[in-house]
């Protein structure tokens, strides 16, 4: 009788710390995001700064998210110059991410779908400039990173400056709605 309860409380134990939640931490430092803005004549690239941020597991699959975006840094790299500076003070004032009212941007994980081979399907809250909308996207898990791709709506966070389903008659001016983040993180 003594062995089974030993018995039964080991199995208790392993199958607690088997689903117990593990946090790791995302290295700022060293993870990535990657920007992509179009227009009808071209497009902008850039970089932006995570200034922290973690994944969250349950045994080896993912269970949560949370990042936070440093929007001050904000930076273009296909420009040099003063055409770098005018682009990027441009981006950072209130006709697109109004960074000196909100220096930060979040995204927080709400649902997450297993599609097999370290592949989740993340439905998440994303907020800019103090707006929230919810934002799907895969996300891609490997031993001690991740990837994802995503494809953001400005206007669903009034950034409307020279939209087109917002002005008319903008010609070769309009600048597309959606923008890409290419993002790695390392944990």
């Amino acid at each position: 009788m003594k062995n089974l309860k030993s018995i039964a409380l080991a199995v208790v134990a392993f199958v607690t710390l088997s689903t117990t939640a593990q946090t790791k931490k995302v290295d700022a430092t060293k993870s990535t995001i990657n920007w992509v803005g179009k227009k009808v004549t071209g497009s902008h690239e850039g970089t932006i700064n995570l200034k922290d941020g973690a994944l969250v597991f349950k045994g080896a699959k993912l269970s949560g998210g949370m990042f936070n975006v440093d929007m001050t840094s904000l930076n273009t790299t296909d420009l040099e110059g003063k055409s770098k500076e005018s682009l990027e003070g441009h981006l950072k004032s209130d006709d697109f991410f109004g960074t000196e009212n909100f220096p930060t941007a979040n995204l927080v994980f709400k649902k997450i779908a297993d599609k097999g081979n370290g592949v989740y399907g993340i439905t998440a809250d994303l907020t800019i400039k103090g707006k929230t909308n919810p934002i799907n996207f895969d996300i891609t898990i490997s031993e001690n990173s991740a990837t994802a791709d995503l494809k953001v709506d400005r206007t669903k966070y009034n950034i409307t400056y020279k939209s087109g389903n917002f002005f008319t008659d903008l010609g070769d001016k309009a600048i597309y709605d959606d923008f890409l983040l290419k993002v790695k993180l390392v944990f």
